[in-house]
């Protein structure tokens, strides 16, 4: 109970104690942003960024490879499947794709602990808790995410942001100025009672001797967030300006219906970043299971989340963001490299991470080594060519340590806390 009237009563604590609080919003804040787009199921890299053409006296691996060839744009080679073309036409001069990395299972539950956090194990944080963490441990929401892995570690908290009504009404409790809908959720007199109700418990609050200061941080960022101006309340505006927000897509693929969110996640990460209430999302689309109709299910979802990613770029570039963004891609593994019976592809360690940024020297190519059957193959992490006597398999932990020390993090408290101990350096951002 006591830390109930704790939380009621800190609202008004600045005013009846002196202390102040600091701003739970980072509109200051002009770093980097992040957006890790988490393909849910298993996709298939052969299909997409590391393809595949049939080998003579082998299983067929792609059905695409009958009548096709693999493209390349750029230094990039990418399978002539779903809408590839369009996107690595586009998107080939700030994309680095690292093929061959081993997520060392076929199970689901540990391929996507691995892939999001580089651990096999639970318990790991997503690296964009460290980001959040390290660059907006007081925001209003510094991590949000739109399902999958979100683990925390402890280092900050996440936002499952799924329907943006509810943010509006929490922003605007009384049904003020920028909320879609003006009904206030309480009466005026209610509302009084209220607040004369927290004034009174932040006088009693005001006198105590025994408040803990973590309990002091976590409510100046819930305090800071509802201001007056700034935090939530501009995040609100925006997305009340923003007017109707992209529609749920429903796709189809041979007998099935597969709904889609991506787009939306996308514009309403996109205005968090904008307003500065966050730093760092997960995105999540799922689906990419293909144990039946392989090819039907994953060009289908290949294609949305192409297009969902081409529609993040766009509406960051139109928001004024894009020039901060970084974008990372990638699954729980891939998909075996020839078809079942059902015409579907079962699972398959072996898998992609496509990272996007503009204007960086280590974009525009492809790394990692796979053989014509896509099996990793092993590579020197200083030159990253293959070498088969002096190199290692890529792991999730290699890519996930070479992206901290790019993004500065890798010696942050989360990174210290969470170390990659004898784990290689992988010179994927030079």
């Amino acid at each position: 109970m006591r830390r109930r009237v704790f939380l009621k009563g800190m609202a008004a604590l600045g005013a009846a104690s002196g202390f102040r609080l600091p701003l739970a919003h980072g509109a200051d804040y002009q770093g980097k942003l992040f957006v890790f787009v988490q393909a849910d199921g298993g996709w298939d890299p052969t299909s997409f960024c590391d393809p595949k053409t049939n080998t003579r006296g082998e299983r067929v691996i792609n059905n695409w490879a009958r009548n096709n060839e693999v493209r390349q744009a750029g230094r990039i080679p990418y399978a002539p499947f779903a809408a590839n073309r369009y996107f690595f036409e586009k998107y080939h001069d700030r994309m680095l794709v690292i093929n061959g990395v081993d997520a060392q299972t076929n199970s689901h539950t540990v391929g996507v602990v691995h892939n999001w956090s580089g651990r096999t194990s639970e318990g790991f944080p997503t690296l964009s808790a460290i980001l959040a963490a390290h660059h907006a441990p007081t925001g209003a929401i510094p991590y949000i995410n739109f399902g999958g892995y979100s683990e925390t570690g402890g280092l900050t908290r996440f936002t499952r942001l799924n329907n943006p009504d509810l943010l509006l009404h929490v922003a605007h409790p009384r049904g003020d100025e920028g909320a879609q809908d003006e009904t206030p959720f309480f009466s005026a007199d209610v509302w009084d009672a209220m607040a004369s109700y927290r004034a009174a418990s932040a006088g009693r609050l005001a006198a105590a001797d025994d408040m803990l200061p973590g309990e002091a941080r976590r409510l100046a960022s819930y305090r800071a967030a509802l201001a007056g101006s700034g935090g939530l309340r501009d995040y609100a505006a925006a997305i009340a300006a923003a007017g109707d927000l992209q529609p749920a897509a429903q796709l189809y693929a041979s007998d099935r219906n597969y709904w889609s969110g991506l787009r939306r996640q996308a514009q309403l990460t996109v205005l968090a970043f904008k307003t500065g209430v966050s730093i760092s999302a997960d995105l999540w689309l799922g689906g990419f299971d293909s144990h039946e109709y392989n090819d039907d299910v994953q060009g289908v979802l290949l294609g949305e989340l192409t297009g969902a990613v081409d529609y993040l770029w766009s509406y960051a570039e139109e928001q004024g963001v894009a020039d901060r963004l970084v974008v990372m891609i990638g699954s729980d593994f891939g998909r075996t490299n020839f078809y079942n019976a059902d015409d579907g592809k079962d699972h398959w360690p072996i898998g992609s991470y496509v990272i996007m940024e503009k204007g960086q020297r280590w974009t525009g190519r492809a790394v990692g080594e796979t053989d014509g059957l896509h099996f990793a193959q092993r590579v020197n992490p200083r030159t990253l060519a293959r070498d088969d006597a002096g190199g290692t398999i890529i792991y999730p932990k290699h890519v996930h340590k070479a992206l901290r020390r790019y993004l500065g993090v890798e010696d942050s408290a989360g990174g210290r806390l969470f170390p990659f101990n004898n784990v290689e350096d992988f010179a994927f951002f030079g």
